[in-house]
């Protein structure tokens, strides 16, 4: 007589990092003075600093992190940047 097969356990699940939700302001430099909110209703994404009250809004999906948000704002920065710098 011959054993039972026994069940292979599935491999345990990667655990993903968590993402920030609060980033450092492009503006004033201050660390972690940024929050980002989202709104699924209304589909926008909002970063705003409580040190300086620099804010920015965008549209948003629903895969939309606080990352991409921010991430969006210091692309924004960077693009008007260099278009004044492109200008003289």
């Amino acid at each position: 007589m011959g054993k039972r097969k026994s069940k292979a356990q599935p491999a345990p699940k990667k655990r993903m990092d968590k993402l920030d939700t609060v980033f450092c302001c492009p503006f004033c430099n201050h660390a972690s003075s940024v929050d980002c909110r989202i709104d699924m209703k209304n589909l926008i994404g909002e970063a705003a600093c409580r040190i300086c009250q620099e804010s920015f809004s965008t549209s948003i999906t629903a895969l939309t992190e606080p990352i991409d948000i921010y991430s969006e704002w210091i692309d924004e920065c960077h693009r008007v940047n260099t278009f004044e710098d492109n200008d003289d």
